[in-house]
């Protein structure tokens, strides 16, 4: 694979040996930028030698927003976020994923020492990429997210990370991906056989220090043999 097929991204190197890999993708109407400050906060131990990718999502028109193009990776078109989803906005955009993945692999980094990481829209995607590989990886955070196509989960599921645990957190006082809805997603995830780790915190659409904490604390448990 070519890397002029991957999207535009950030990209942190380790300071150490290269030896795992953090893709991280942001939210609606983000960029890949906006994430990159939290790594320091996470105080990882360099000798994970962790690369961190940030991608930046395509700029498409975005229904919610009266059609203004902005970086998304898929199109809401509802504030419902249940109703008429852009399924196939989300299938592309975890191919997107999937070629970052790829390229790791390529340079030699075991599927085993990488993790899918995303807030909100980027979570999303990285939910339903992480739930149908059908290799195993180190882990799966989702910060205030939800699950697209919950329906189809059932079906569509791999069982190569059943035993990864997914980090999911969300803020009681989400204005905009309502936490109930987080915890059906958590529901519906553990009644597929997934494992999952639930954290909330009374915050908006955010992430908040706690979390953080808690975020590098599984990174450092998950890259740890």
């Amino acid at each position: 694979m070519s890397e002029s097929k991957l999207l535009d991204s950030v990209i942190l190197e380790p300071k150490s040996e290269h030896k795992a890999t953090v893709i991280w993708l942001h939210g609606l109407g983000a960029d890949g930028h906006d994430f990159e400050p939290i790594v320091p906060q996470l105080q990882l131990p360099e000798s994970l030698g962790i690369k961190f990718i940030f991608p930046h999502a395509p700029i498409i028109p975005v229904t919610i927003n009266n059609g203004y193009p902005m970086r998304a990776w898929y199109d809401i078109r509802n504030a419902d976020l249940a109703q008429r989803e852009d399924q196939k906005g989300v299938k592309q955009s975890a191919g997107f994923i999937m070629e970052f993945i790829q390229a790791e692999l390529d340079n030699g980094i075991p599927a085993d020492k990488i993790i899918l990481a995303g807030f909100s829209q980027g979570g999303a995607v990285t939910l339903h990429l992480a739930t149908r590989l059908d290799f195993k990886i180190a882990g799966v955070i989702a910060l205030s997210t939800y699950l697209t196509m919950a329906d189809h989960l059932a079906e569509e599921k791999a069982d190569a990370n059943l035993a990864t645990p997914i980090f999911m957190a969300h803020g009681s006082q989400d204005p905009v991906v309502p936490m109930q809805r987080a915890q059906f997603s958590a529901k519906t995830l553990t009644d597929s056989g997934f494992q999952v780790l639930w954290q909330d915190y009374p915050m908006p659409h955010a992430v908040c220090p706690p979390e953080i904490t808690a975020v590098s604390q599984y990174i450092q448990r998950q890259l740890t043999d």
